[in-house]
C-alpha cells in the first residue's frame, strides 16, 4: 500500500527533502570579485597612478567610480542569480511513488524512506531504493566511472544518481538526499553558464578595436614625447582610451536580458536550464520534431478493434490491460487500462504475479495474473511477433498484416493481443488499432514556424504508411524512411546531407537515426534545434544546438535538453525564439554602439592632441563618461525590441562597417563643433572649461547615439522601454549639471554653451545621421 501523505510529510519533517543544497561563493566573494578584470584593472591603476601623483581630487573620484561600477554589476548579477534560481525550483524531477494505495507523481524532494517507487527506462534514480519487483540495466557513469551497464535484480540496491536504461522495477527507498550511498542526486541543470556565442564574436571584435586604439595611444606617446610631455600626464589618458575598447556592460547587459527573457519564458512554460539557449534560438533555422507529444497529442485513442473468432472487443481490451501496468504511465498501457475502465471490465481481483515491459528486443509487454486461482498469462505487442507466439500460420498472419496495412492508411498503430489460461498455449484475441490524433493546433504552429523561417522536420519511429498520413494532415509532404537515408550516409555522406536538408521528416527512425541527422544537418550548415522526451532522445538533445524536453519528458530528456517545456505543443518554441533574435538585436546594437563610440572617443582625443598638443579630456572625466554610457547600455536588456522574421546570424562584418562609418561622421561633426566652441568661446585659454565642453561633447553624442542605434528604422519608429528611457535622461541630466555646476576639475560652463551642445548633438545624431543609419543598414540588408 505504501505509505500515506500524512506519514511521508512527518518522516519529510525529521529527514529533511531528498536533495542536495548547491554550494555557492559567499556574496562577499562575488563583489571582490568585481575589483577583479580588465576594466577595473585600467581604473586602479588609473587611482594608483593619482595617488603616486599626489592628485587627491583624481584619486577620490576614481575610488568612488570603482566603487559604484562593482555594485551596480554585482545588484545586476545578483538579481539574475535568484531569477534562475526561482526558475530552477520550477523544474524539480518527478517520481513515481506508491502514496495513499494508489501510483502518484509526486517530486523527488518528498521521497523519504519507506517510500515505494517505480523506475523504469529513461528515469534517473531519484534516491538509493532497494530492489523487490523487476529486473533493470543501470548506466552508473556519472558516479563511478563504469561504461557498462548494469544488471540489478530483486534485493538489489540503486544508487541515486544512476540512469535506468532498460526493464522496470519497483523498489523501497533506503536513503535520501545527503544521506544516499553517494551523497548527492544527479543536477539537471548547470549551475556555471556556457561561453556564449555572442561573446566570442565579440571578443575577437573588441581584439580588432584595441589594436586599432592602441596605434592610437603610441602615437599620441611618441607625440608627446617630441613635445616633453611628461609621462605622468599622458599615462593615464593612453589607458583610458585603452580601456573604452573594453566591453565593460557586455557580461552584464547579456545576462540581463537573458535572465529577464527567461523569466517572461517561464510564464508562458517554457523553462531555460542553460541561458545561452535562448541565444541559439535566434540563429537556429531547422527544428527536428519528435512526432509523439510534439506533433501529436500523446494519448493514444481506439481507432477500431479487431477480435478474432471467438472472442469480442471487450475480450481484445480486457487481455490488453492485464498486459498493462499502471506504474509505469505508458502512453500505451494506459490507452488499455482507461478504456477497460470506462467499459466497466477492468479486472480489479486481478493479483499480478510478474510483468515484463516492452522492448525492442522483445517488442512485446508480457503479464501473468492470478485470477480466481487460475494463472492468466497476457500478451501484447507488434503484431508478427504476437502472431507467431500464438502459433498463426503465415497465410493468416499475412491477412491481419493486410488489415494493419489498410489501418495505417489512415494514421492507426496495429497491436495484437493473446492470452492463455494456466499451462495452454496463447491464442490470438484479436487486434487493437491505436490512432495518436494531431494537436489541434500543431498545423497553425508549424505554419508559424515557417512564416519565421524555420523548417520542420518530423521524424518517428512510426512505419512509413503511419507518418506519411499524420504529416499529410500537418502540412508535411516529403516523409522518407530512415534506413534508406542510413544506406545513403554510408555509401555517399554528401548526398545524405542534402537528403536530410530536402526532406520534411523520417519514418521508422532508431534512437542513433535522430543523433545522426541532427549532426548532418549542422554539417550542412543549420543551426538545429531538437525535440524529445524519451531517453532515446537525449543524444539528439546534447548535440542539438537548442536541445527541447517537451511536456512530460523523461529524466534523461531534461537533463540533456537545454529548454524544458511545460506546457503543451511548440507554443513555447515560437516565444523561444523571438526572445532569442529580440537579443540578437540588443547586441548588435551593443556591437555599432561599442565601434561608434569608441571611434568618437578615441579619434576625438588624438586628434584634437596632434593639432593643439593639449589632452582636450581628463582621465577621470573619460572614466565617468564611459561609466555612464554603460549604466544606459545596460539597461537597454529592457528595451522593447522587435523579433526579425527570419533566422539570424553572428556576421557581424557588415554592421560593423555601419558602425565605423557612424562613428567616423560624429567624430567629423564633433570636432567641428570643437572648433567653433575653439574660437567664439575662447577655450584654447581655460583648459578646465575645454575639458568640460569635450566631456558634454562626448557624452551627449554617445548618449544620442544609443538613441538613434538601437531602431534598425527612423529612430522615432517604436518607444524605447521606461527603464531604458530613464537611464538616458538621468545620464542626460546629469551632464547638463555637471555642465552648469561643475565636477572637480571639469569647470562650470554658460547654461547656453551647454544648451548649445545638447541640441546640436541632438540635431546631428537623431537628424542626419539616423538618415544615413538608415541608408547604411539597407544597403547591409539588400
Amino acid at each position: 500500500m505504501g505509505l500515506t501523505s500524512q506519514e511521508a510529510k512527518r518522516r519529510m519533517e525529521y529527514e529533511g527533502p531528498n536533495e542536495i543544497a548547491e554550494k555557492h561563493p559567499s556574496a562577499a566573494l562575488r563583489l571582490a570579485r568585481k575589483f577583479w578584470g580588465p576594466s577595473a584593472w585600467m581604473v586602479e591603476v588609473i587611482a594608483l597612478v593619482s595617488l603616486i601623483l599626489h592628485k587627491r581630487a583624481d584619486l577620490s573620484v576614481a575610488l568612488l567610480l570603482l566603487g559604484m561600477n562593482a555594485i551596480f554589476s554585482f545588484s545586476q548579477e545578483q538579481r539574475a542569480t535568484s531569477a534562475i534560481a526561482a526558475l530552477r525550483q520550477k523544474l524539480n524531477l518527478k517520481a513515481r511513488a506508491l502514496r495513499d494505495g494508489r501510483w502518484q507523481t509526486v517530486p523527488t524532494r518528498t521521497l523519504v524512506k519507506g517510500d515505494i517507487v517505480r523506475v523504469r527506462a529513461g528515469d534517473f534514480v531519484p534516491a538509493d531504493m532497494q530492489l523487490f519487483e523487476g529486473v533493470v540495466q543501470v548506466d552508473q557513469s556519472a558516479l563511478t566511472g563504469e561504461t557498462h551497464e548494469i544488471d540489478k535484480g530483486h534485493d538489489d540496491v540503486l544508487h541515486s544518481g544512476s540512469t535506468v536504461r532498460h526493464g522496470e522495477a519497483s523498489g523501497v527507498v533506503i536513503a535520501t538526499g545527503t544521506h544516499t550511498y553517494f551523497g548527492r542526486t544527479v543536477q539537471l541543470v548547470e549551475s556555471a553558464r556556457p561561453k556564449l556565442h555572442s561573446e566570442a564574436v565579440i571578443t575577437r571584435l573588441v581584439k580588432w578595436m584595441c589594436a586599432i586604439v592602441g596605434a592610437l595611444v603610441a602615437t599620441t606617446w611618441v607625440v608627446s614625447q617630441a613635445r616633453g610631455i611628461a609621462p605622468s600626464e599622458t599615462l593615464p589618458i593612453a589607458l583610458v582610451l585603452m580601456m573604452g575598447a573594453v566591453p565593460v556592460a557586455l557580461p552584464a547587459m547579456l545576462t540581463a536580458s537573458m535572465a529577464i527573457s527567461s523569466i517572461a519564458l517561464a510564464r508562458r512554460g517554457v523553462l531555460i536550464t542553460r541561458l545561452n539557449a535562448v541565444e541559439d534560438a535566434a540563429t537556429m533555422d531547422v527544428l527536428c520534431a519528435d512526432k509523439t507529444g510534439t506533433l501529436t497529442m500523446n494519448r493514444l485513442s481506439f481507432g477500431g478493434i479487431a477480435p478474432q473468432p471467438g472472442f469480442d472487443s471487450e475480450d481484445v481490451i480486457r487481455a490488453g490491460a492485464l498486459a498493462s501496468n499502471a506504474a509505469n504511465a505508458d502512453p500505451i498501457d494506459r490507452a488499455f487500462l482507461q478504456e477497460a475502465s470506462a467499459r466497466g471490465i477492468l479486472e480489479k481481483t486481478a493479483k499480478p504475479r510478474s510483468f515484463k515491459p516492452f522492448s525492442a528486443t522483445t517488442r512485446h509487454t508480457r503479464a501473468v495474473v492470478e485470477i480466481d486461482g487460475r494463472a492468466v498469462h497476457a500478451v501484447k505487442g507488434a503484431l508478427r511477433t504476437v502472431a507467431k507466439a500464438a502459433g498463426l500460420d503465415r497465410a493468416a498472419i499475412a491477412a491481419l498484416e493486410a488489415r494493419a496495412e489498410q489501418a495505417a492508411r489512415q494514421g492507426m498503430r496495429a497491436l495484437a493481443v493473446a492470452r492463455a489460461e494456466d499451462d495452454q498455449p496463447l491464442q490470438l484475441v484479436g487486434l487493437a488499432f491505436l490512432y495518436d490524433a494531431p494537436r489541434p493546433d500543431a498545423q497553425h504552429l508549424i505554419d508559424k514556424l515557417r512564416a519565421l523561417g524555420i523548417q520542420i522536420k518530423m521524424l518517428t519511429g512510426d512505419a512509413l504508411i503511419v507518418a506519411r498520413e499524420i504529416a499529410r494532415m500537418l502540412g508535411l509532404h516529403k516523409i522518407l524512411r530512415a534506413p534508406k537515408w542510413r544506406a545513403m550516409q554510408q555509401e555517399a555522406h554528401a548526398r545524405a546531407e542534402n537528403l536530410a536538408n530536402c526532406a520534411d521528416g523520417f519514418a521508422e527512425v532508431y534512437p542513433e537515426d535522430k543523433f545522426q541527422i541532427v549532426q548532418s544537418l549542422q554539417a550542412a550548415g543549420h543551426i538545429v534545434g531538437m525535440t524529445g522526451d524519451g531517453v532515446n532522445d537525449a543524444p539528439a538533445l546534447r548535440q542539438a544546438e537548442v536541445g527541447i524536453a517537451v511536456r512530460g519528458a523523461s529524466d534523461v530528456a531534461k537533463g540533456a535538453a537545454s529548454v524544458v517545456l511545460t506546457a503543451e505543443g511548440l507554443a513555447g518554441i515560437i516565444d523561444l525564439i523571438r526572445h532569442g533574435r529580440a537579443i540578437h538585436q540588443r547586441v548588435l546594437t551593443w556591437i555599432i554602439n561599442k565601434i561608434s563610440r569608441t571611434t568618437l572617443k578615441a579619434g576625438f582625443v588624438v586628434v584634437v592632441f596632434l593639432v593643439t598638443g593639449k589632452f582636450a579630456i581628463s582621465a577621470l572625466a573619460m572614466i565617468l563618461l564611459v561609466l555612464m554610457t554603460d549604466f544606459v547600455q545596460i539597461t537597454m536588456a529592457t528595451d522593447r525590441v522587435d523579433a526579425p522574421p527570419e533566422p539570424q546570424t553572428w556576421e557581424i562584418t557588415p554592421f560593423a562597417r555601419v558602425a565605423l562609418a557612424l562613428g567616423g561622421l560624429m567624430l567629423i561633426e564633433a570636432l567641428a563643433l570643437l572648433a567653433f566652441g575653439w574660437h567664439h568661446f575662447g577655450l584654447a585659454g581655460q583648459v578646465a572649461r575645454l575639458q568640460t565642453f569635450t566631456f558634454q561633447t562626448l557624452l551627449f553624442f554617445g548618449l544620442f547615439s544609443i538613441l538613434s542605434v538601437r531602431e534598425r528604422r527612423a529612430f522615432w519608429t517604436s518607444r524605447p522601454s521606461a527603464p531604458f528611457a530613464a537611464a538616458i535622461a538621468i545620464d542626460a541630466c546629469a551632464g547638463l549639471w555637471i555642465g552648469i555646476y561643475g565636477l572637480g576639475r571639469l569647470h562650470p560652463l554658460p547654461l547656453a554653451q551647454s544648451a548649445l551642445i545638447f541640441s546640436y548633438a541632438g540635431f546631428c545624431t537623431l537628424g542626419l545621421n539616423d538618415f544615413v543609419k538608415i541608408a547604411l543598414i539597407a544597403r547591409c540588408s539588400a
